[in-house]
Formats: structure tokens, sequence, C-alpha cells
């Protein structure tokens, strides 16, 4: 488990796949990702076998915020992991998303986003962390700009949404312009 200010992160489990298809089964959930079709339990159980095969440092992580009610309890809120790292140049890019929309803009993406991108200095030594945002996405954009990644490029129609062509926006992170690490 890595522990943030307001998450932690944590394997999968076979138990969270119902959750995770019905995020992922909603639109509004998908818009700023990269899948276009609708998800189902059949396909999670699939993705979830691969995440098994997976080099470590590649395996999702997901994220829990902690709810109090009578009793304390955590609960999966998203997904965060590393899509990939290049061991020999010490890069790595990362994804994310907030599955429970009642959460969003509650911080929780932000907190989980400088949770990894820590780690991922401290304990996998990564050098450089990269991320690739849709350019209609504002909120995910303000947060990775709070953590401290700065603009570097822009995919130019990159991506077809809604009958028009958008951009996506490559944003990174140095380990020495990181403040927390």
């Amino acid at each position: 488990m890595i522990l943030g200010e307001k998450v932690r992160l944590r394997r999968p489990e076979r138990a969270d796949l119902p959750r995770f298809a019905a995020w992922l089964d909603d639109p509004e959930v998908r818009r700023h990702l990269a899948l276009v079709y609708p998800m189902s339990v059949v396909l999670e159980e699939k993705w979830f076998e691969e995440q098994l095969e997976a080099e470590p440092a590649l395996q999702a992580l997901v994220i829990e915020a902690e709810r109090v009610g009578g009793e304390a309890a955590w609960n999966a809120v998203g997904v965060i992991g590393f899509h990939a790292i290049d061991w020999r140049s010490r890069a790595g890019e990362l994804g994310l998303f907030i599955g429970e929309k009642s959460l969003w803009n509650a911080g929780y993406g932000t907190d989980a986003t400088r949770t990894l991108v820590q780690w991922g200095f401290r304990e996998l030594n990564l050098n450089r962390v990269s991320l690739r945002v849709f350019e209609d996405n504002a909120a995910a954009i303000r947060c990775y700009e709070k953590i401290g990644f700065r603009h570097e490029g822009r995919l130019r129609q990159d991506r077809f949404q809604d009958g028009r062509y958008l951009d996506t926006l490559v944003m990174g992170l140095l380990r020495d312009e990181y403040g927390g690490a």
C-alpha cells in the first residue's frame, strides 16, 4: 500500500472488477480516457489477468478514499498507474481516472497523482514522469499544473470525439522540479 494525504493506493482485487466495469461503462467517465467503447466485467477480467502478468511497476493501483460514517472505511474511487516505464532513461508515463463522479473535483485525483509521482521518484528512482491529457479536460490540467507538471507539447487533432477533432496535451515533471521528492 502507498499512502497519500487523502488517499491510499493498493493493488486491485478481483472483487473490484464489477465496480471498475460500472465506472467505465459510463460515457461521462470514459469521456476523458482513451476508451471509446463501453466496458463489461468480462473485459475487466481480461484486463485483470493481463495486469497479473505485467511488470510490477506497470500494474495499476486502486485509489481508495476514506469515508467516515458510523465507522471509518476505505472505498475505491478510481485507478492510477504507470502505463510505460523506460528504465534506461528513468522515465514513466502516468494515467489515472476517478470513477466515483460524486467525488470529482474533491482533490482525490490531485492527491493520488502527487502520491504516485512521489513514489515513482523516491522508490522507482524515476527522473521524469509524463502524461497525456485531452485539451478539453480543464479539471485534470489544473490538477497536473498544481503538482508542477509543465506543458511540453501538443498533439494536434489527435482525438476524434463528439464529431470533432481535439488536441492531446503532453505534460511532464522532472525529479528536480518536484518539491515533494
